[in-house]
């Protein structure tokens, strides 16, 4: 059962994408693909296995955004939440993003 505090509360709206990735963390590689991104963050869904510790720095890259580094703040169920690196270098690639090639994706109901 989840309590009011195990809610995970963010400074910056999150917006739905789907951008095949690769994640690196010393000598691992690993497909992914990002499935949310924020101005400050992105959560990540892994192709598989990869073991990055809370606190680790990793680098993801994709056609889309580039190379940009962020620390791992969480990793469970194949999934990873890893907020940016505070430096202009990925602020000005996560906002060129924004502006160029971000479209919000929804998930498709079939009936």
């Amino acid at each position: 059962m989840h309590t009011e505090q195990d809610k995970d509360i963010r400074s910056t709206p999150r917006s739905r994408c789907r951008l095949d990735s690769a994640v690196r963390y010393m000598k691992q590689i690993a497909d992914c693909r990002i499935i949310n991104i924020s101005r400050t963050g992105i959560a990540i869904e892994l192709y598989t296995r990869f073991s990055a510790a809370t606190g680790s720095t990793v680098s993801i890259e994709s056609d889309e955004i580039g190379l940009v580094e962020g620390i791992v703040r969480w990793n469970r169920g194949g999934r990873l939440g890893i907020q940016f690196r505070a430096n202009s270098n990925s602020s000005a690639k996560v906002a060129a993003y924004f502006r160029n090639f971000h479209q919000d994706v929804h998930p498709v109901l079939r009936g």
